[in-house]
């Protein structure tokens, strides 16, 4: 009887333990807890509520919240979520919050965003994945002192009085509709109320302004996406003022002019750009000549450039009449272009005098016998001092053309560390290993290194 006994007590022990051990995340303090449960989807984590009576409001408190149409089975469950969370008495601070709406139906937003503003959010990004969608942010949005982040896509962005954002430091505007914005510098003044922004990226923005003036004091990263602007009719240029950017990429085949100032010392700079030129050689130079020369001026001190196909063909064009300014500073350079366009690769190096690495790209598709007629007839400085690295990033096939690029570095760069040569197929390597031993080498460190594809 008393072994039975024990054996009972034994038993509601080992249980008890079981439950506490079961139940240990209860015994956390209710900030950890709503950190746990902000990592959870909020479908997921509202259904901790049914838990326990202390559980019931616990996922209203979370320090971030993403919010996704999508995940919901309609849109009433999504916006029935979002208003129960943003319209709860539970008020405490927002840390991140990310909306992401794929309808027509707007209207709950600009009361969440400025509830959030209310909960003292820090980043913030909107997105909308219809074409219908038009949500303008509330007042509040545009003086919220605790955004570190701001993300908005397809939204209108209205000339407010007062804008004040003193902490934000990244500004992430895509499809946006500015409203009057572009007009009297007020999108200048607007970047100007950020005083230490860092990130700014603006693409396809409605009524965007023209000219698109960035003066920022603190700014180091930009990108100036594909038409920043949706206006084709008319963009007089872009004007750059940032002293201590360290990245630039702009994508932009309408504005004539850029014209960028102050770039920091070895700044990396990815360009796409036309100058809104088209023509024969002759009248691309005529017409744009004095903005292809303006624009390289301010970019002298860029230590790692990209260029696109088309902006190097037209500085091709340019340097056919003007000699190249000296790029003294730059030690990588990424070139796409097309094989009959690599005749300007030997001019555009003798401006690059302390170049390490070098970056080759071709179409997938190119035809290696348009390379024939081209021949090197100098060696560049950097090959013969500073250039370590060169990477051939087209599909190799073992045609002369190609191998006699290849000859062309391998011959003529005295300090050349690595040479990286991507195969078109497994069925030339060895041809092309034969070749390779037949080329003398002016740098006995020199590695050639073959990708296979």
């Amino acid at each position: 009887m008393v072994d039975r006994e024990n054996s009972s007590q034994i038993l509601c022990s080992k249980g008890f333990s079981q439950r506490l051990m079961e139940d240990r995340i209860s015994q956390l303090p209710d900030p950890l807890i709503c950190h746990i449960l902000s990592h959870l989807l909020p479908k997921e984590a509202v259904t901790t509520s049914v838990l326990s009576t202390r559980w019931r409001s616990l996922w209203l408190s979370v320090p971030s919240l993403e919010l996704v149409s999508r995940d919901f089975s309609n849109f009433n469950a999504f916006a029935s979520l979002g208003d129960r969370f943003f319209e709860s008495d539970r008020i405490s601070c927002l840390d991140k919050l990310n909306l992401t709406i794929a309808g027509t139906d707007a209207s709950h937003i600009t009361s969440w965003i400025d509830a959030a503003v209310k909960r003292k959010v820090q980043h913030l990004r909107f997105k909308c994945f219809s074409r219908y969608c038009v949500c303008r942010m509330p007042v509040s949005l545009y003086v919220c002192e605790t955004l570190v982040s701001l993300k908005l896509e397809s939204v209108i962005l209205d000339d407010v009085e007062f804008v004040s954002f003193p902490r934000l430091k990244t500004l992430h505007l895509l499809r946006v509709f500015l409203s009057k914005l572009s007009k009297d510098a007020a999108f200048e003044r607007f970047i100007s109320c950020c005083p230490v922004l860092e990130d700014l990226e603006i693409s396809g923005c409605l009524n965007a302004p023209q000219p698109l003036r960035v003066h920022s004091r603190l700014l180091k990263r930009l990108i100036i996406g594909h038409g920043y602007s949706t206006q084709f009719d008319s963009v007089p240029g872009v004007v750059i003022d940032a002293p201590q950017l360290c990245f630039l990429r702009i994508t932009d085949h309408v504005s004539k002019s850029f014209i960028v100032n102050n770039l920091e010392y070895n700044a990396k700079l990815e360009v796409d750009i036309t100058f809104g030129l088209r023509g024969s050689v002759k009248a691309i130079y005529i017409s744009g000549g004095s903005l292809i020369r303006s624009f390289l001026s301010g970019i002298l001190k860029v230590g790692d450039l990209t260029i696109d196909d088309v902006t190097w063909k037209i500085i091709y064009i340019y340097f056919i009449f003007e000699s190249l300014p000296q790029f003294g500073y730059m030690s990588r350079l990424c070139v796409s272009l097309f094989a009959h366009d690599l005749k300007g690769l030997e001019p555009f190096l003798e401006s690059c005098p302390n170049l390490k690495s070098l970056v080759l790209k071709f179409p997938y598709k190119y035809d290696p016998e348009k390379m024939n007629q081209i021949n090197f007839s100098s060696v560049p400085k950097c090959l013969q001092s500073s250039l370590e690295f060169v990477d051939l990033k087209f599909p190799v096939s073992g045609h002369v053309a190609e191998m006699k690029l290849v000859r062309y570095f391998l011959e003529n760069s005295a300090a050349l560390k690595k040479l990286t040569l991507h195969l078109y197929s497994n069925s030339t390597e060895d041809e092309i290993l034969t070749k390779l031993l037949e080329i003398p080498r002016a740098s006995t460190k020199c590695e050639v290194v073959i990708v296979k594809k």
